[in-house]
């Protein structure tokens, strides 16, 4: 796919900076080369893995090929927006997990900050939301601000059995058709090709609601890059073509064998050997409010993926850290005290911008107060980069391990790197760990609970179960 010229493509890279990782910049507490020459045949292996299994469904891999092989999906999603932008008011993402931290997350980079607040002209598309639990009060909130007559909703559900997006379905269609509304004219269903609940429902209403595929091989925490992300993107004018040449273009880049030339697998080597090293937190901080919600997708990706019991040799292993977000400069005035004094738990990834969407002159002023009058004269952004810079420097004067991922600009293209960046990343780590990355056991015991504590029909023995587990006395009775 062709996107925009050689040239640009080159000055949008996306640059890693792990100089902060190691002993020559941090001193003992940091990683030598001596240890980075050990994890080489494991770096390896885990590269021809990923390399070796692209694309197959059965291994949940799908999502590598994904940049290349959407060509028509991506015609009919960007005509499929444009006639939802003239229709309809409002666009609301019925789903949970990776089936909304991922549209929240371009919407939040890519779209002004404000945007629900902009007046119509200013904006590209329709008002929009995602739901993403089932919190009563939130439901309620939302249907407080939008016209659900003139809202478009994008049901999102594989296997159509999720019980929070399905909740938020029975809700929505029942208030449609109590409003006279014919739901399928309302309704977009991105689900599995062949079977599940929703095509179903389709069925019912005779095969006229628009249904986009989740692909076999591609888990939610993967899927931004599929209808899943595509379809919002594209309805709020984000160029979805860009993020899926973003992607590739760091594909590309990650091509090689090397830590030394691969961005991806040298992250995962870092993050593997402080793995070893007891180094349990994993911090993302980015240094721009329109990247907040990459710390919350991200938590996703690293904590579901790698967060396993087992590995595949049977082996007990409690694989994985706890990934933690953090938002610069904000959190350096709640969390960074820790992180520079506390204990040697942490590494901090930082994600910087060479150039924001304004820069924001500070004004000159209060001459006679040197505290405040040295701001003027610089910008907002000087004064950003500059605290991202100094923080970093500082956690590393304290032997503190940080790396820092560089954005040129925020645009889809990059954006569509980032992604891709940290995708392969997590891919690699999980090898390295001898782990399955796509799977998510641990999750599965409370959905099962939840079925029996709502009384649903074969779960009868494990709502016994629930019932007649002990609960001691340790409750405090105000």
């Amino acid at each position: 796919m062709a996107y925009k010229t050689k040239e640009w493509r080159n000055a949008m890279r996306v640059t890693v900076d792990y100089n902060y990782m190691m002993a020559s910049a941090i001193g003992e507490n940091g990683i030598t080369d001596k240890q980075l020459k050990e994890v080489k045949a494991k770096a390896d292996e885990a590269f021809n893995y990923v390399k070796e299994n692209r694309g197959r469904d059965d291994l949940y891999m799908g999502w590598t090929e994904l940049p290349y092989n959407q060509d028509a999906i991506v015609a009919d999603i960007i005509a499929t927006a444009k006639e939802i932008r003239k229709k309809f008011k409002y666009f609301v993402v019925l789903g949970i997990g990776g089936s909304a931290l991922g549209p929240n997350m371009v919407f939040n980079a890519l779209c002004h900050l404000r945007y629900n607040e902009l007046a119509p002209s200013k904006r590209k598309g329709p008002k929009f939301y995602v739901e993403d639990n089932v919190d009563p009060v939130r439901m309620a909130a939302l249907l407080d601000v939008i016209e659900p007559e003139k809202t478009c909703f994008n049901v999102i559900s594989k296997s159509g059995a999720t019980s929070e997006t399905m909740t938020q379905y029975l809700i929505i269609s029942d208030i449609l058709k109590q409003k006279g509304v014919n739901v399928e004219e309302n309704m977009v269903f991105t689900t599995d090709a062949a079977r599940g609940n929703l095509l179903k429902i389709d069925d019912a209403f005779g095969g006229k609601i628009k249904k986009y595929v989740l692909p076999d091989g591609v888990g939610g925490r993967f899927s931004e890059l599929c209808p899943v992300g595509l379809l919002p993107a594209a309805v709020l004018g984000i160029d979805i073509k860009g993020l899926l040449a973003g992607a590739a273009y760091m594909d590309g880049l990650c091509s090689k064998s090397t830590i030394q030339r691969n961005p991806a697998l040298a992250c995962a080597a870092l993050q593997y050997i402080t793995m070893q090293q007891g180094k349990n937190i994993n911090v993302l901080m980015p240094y721009s409010d329109n990247l907040k919600l990459v710390a919350d997708w991200y938590c996703q990706l690293w904590a579901e993926s790698l967060g396993k019991a087992q590995d595949y040799d049977g082996n007990t292993v409690n694989a994985g850290t706890t990934p933690v977000k953090s938002l610069g400069v904000t959190d350096q005035h709640s969390q960074v005290q820790l992180y520079i004094e506390g204990p040697y738990d942490k590494v901090i990834t930082f994600i910087s911008v060479d150039e924001y969407a304004t820069e924001m002159p500070i004004p000159h002023g209060c001459e006679g107060i040197p505290d405040v009058s040295f701001l003027g004269g610089h910008t907002m952004q000087e004064l950003i980069q500059a605290e991202n810079k100094a923080t970093a420097y500082a956690l590393a004067q304290a032997g503190r391990m940080n790396y820092t991922i560089t954005l040129p600009k925020i645009n889809a293209f990059t954006l569509g790197q980032l992604m891709f960046l940290f995708e392969l990343q997590t891919a690699y780590a999980g090898a390295m760990l001898n782990i399955n990355t796509y799977n998510q056991p641990g999750v599965e015991n409370g959905k099962i609970a939840t079925f029996a504590l709502l009384g649903k029909k074969g779960y009868e023995e494990k709502r016994k179960e629930i019932s007649s587990a002990p609960q001691g006395d340790y409750r405090y009775i105000v």
